[in-house]
């Protein structure tokens, strides 16, 4: 089986409690017991972005730690605005290997085939007033999920979106990620990044002939939701 769910938001190697905000009381009892009572080691998870409040990757080994080792399955990590601690891919890749998080993998610029699907996505963006400097980030995460897509195409299987920010938000919508989604033929979209009263304009349903899902770890009771 393939789940997923996002905005983890770990604190465990830093000061920076997330049970001071409504409804995270025991978040991380609640996940673990959750995420436990059904995924084995034989699943797939993907982490949709801010996985840990570290500001550098060493200062993340905790956090990391608990995914790996706490957690039953595999884990497919897509980066979040939050993920300051996430440096370039050979740094973090041989973050992983020297401390053996050999359950942990990186979705960034490239895609995984799971049980007939190929698993794409990026960290995505915002556009506020279209700032060049919104622009030119998103021009970048629509390159990135090009990168992903192209490579899921490769892989054979059904192409299925997972993005940290959300594409599309009540009557807004990213059309550089959109489209390229339209473009490749991905029918499903997971997506996260939204808390508290912005829940409320989560798209949860079908848009332009693609299926939207929020998924961030609040939104869904801090229980991994099943995608296959």
């Amino acid at each position: 089986m393939v789940y997923t769910i996002g905005d983890l938001h770990l604190s465990l190697g830093c000061d920076k409690p997330m049970d001071i905000f409504k409804g995270w009381t025991n978040y991380l009892e609640r996940l673990k017991e959750n995420w436990n009572s059904k995924i084995t080691e034989n699943d797939t998870v993907i982490l949709l972005g801010d996985h840990s409040w570290a500001l550098k990757l060493e200062d993340s080994f905790k956090d990391i730690e608990f995914i790996h080792k706490e957690l039953n399955g595999k884990k497919i990590l897509v980066k979040g605005n939050h993920d300051l601690w996430w440096p370039t891919m050979n740094k973090i890749t041989n973050f992983i290997n020297e401390n053996g998080f050999t359950s942990l993998n990186f979705l960034f610029n490239n895609s995984f085939l799971v049980e007939g699907m190929s698993i794409c996505g990026t960290r995505g963006w915002i556009r506020e007033n279209g700032e060049e400097t919104d622009m030119k980030v998103l021009n970048r995460e629509a390159g990135r999920l090009e990168m992903s897509l192209q490579a899921g195409v490769k892989l054979g299987g059904e192409l299925t979106a997972f993005i940290h920010y959300p594409p599309i938000y009540r009557s807004e919508e990213n059309v550089l990620l959109t489209a390229l989604l339209k473009k490749y033929g991905v029918r499903r979209c997971f997506y996260a990044h939204l808390h508290g009263g912005a829940i409320n304009g989560a798209v949860n349903g079908e848009r332009g002939g693609i299926f939207y899902r929020l998924v961030s770890a609040d939104s869904v009771g801090f229980d991994p939701v099943a995608v296959n």
